[in-house]
């Protein structure tokens, strides 16, 4: 599937294969291509995209065309808190880009038989990835929808179905206590709509 389009996330859960995990053997950050590639050939990485998508009032370095953002401010769909975001040593990672299908859930639920191109396209899509808080990413760490929901339960629909429509546009599979998870977040909100792909 290339692209999905808007409709009820319940409807596209019923779609998504089920199946059990496959062992995390073999897994390696560097099986998904260079991390932050310029997939979309703008002269801008992946994270810094991310960035200028998400934050609010962001300025950038002088001379890279937009590219480098130095500060802005990000509303968190994680915790729904307000995080001032400096790029430098030891601030930068107050803001990280998730992943919000993990590349190591990824890997164990299909994407071990892709090639590397496919891999890295999952992993540089701006529909996959959201800046959010870091700690509260760093907790997430590879977690699925039957083991890690945003803190903020009013972003838990609009999560569900992220993963949701991430995962039947890459073919990608769910376990049963995922599945069902996703299944009860999106029983309280019923109409919620996949997202469109975002971009910068």
């Amino acid at each position: 599937m290339s692209d999905v389009k808007a409709g009820p996330a319940l409807d596209w859960l019923a779609t998504l294969a089920v199946r059990g995990r496959a062992p995390r053997t073999g897994y390696d950050r560097a099986l998904f291509g260079q991390a932050w590639a310029d997939v979309d050939r703008n002269g801008c990485d992946t994270r810094n995209d991310v960035l200028a998508r998400d934050l609010a009032a962001e300025e950038t370095r002088p001379g890279t065309h937009g590219c480098i953002i130095l500060s802005g401010t990000l509303r968190d769909p994680y915790t729904g808190t307000t995080i001032a975001f400096v790029r430098g040593q030891g601030t930068s990672g107050k803001v990280q880009i998730d992943h919000v299908v993990a590349l190591s859930d990824a890997w164990q639920k299909g994407a071990q038989q892709w090639t590397t191109q496919r891999r890295t396209a999952l992993a540089n899509d701006a529909l996959n990835l959201l800046a959010v808080d870091g700690l509260t990413n760093q907790r997430k760490s590879d977690g699925d929808a039957a083991t890690w929901l945003p803190p903020s339960k009013a972003y838990r629909c609009s999560y569900a179905a992220r993963q949701i429509a991430v995962k039947a546009k890459y073919g990608l599979w769910v376990t049963r206590a995922e599945r069902d998870a996703l299944g009860r977040i999106l029983a309280t909100c019923p109409s919620q709509g996949l997202p469109a792909a975002m971009s910068r």
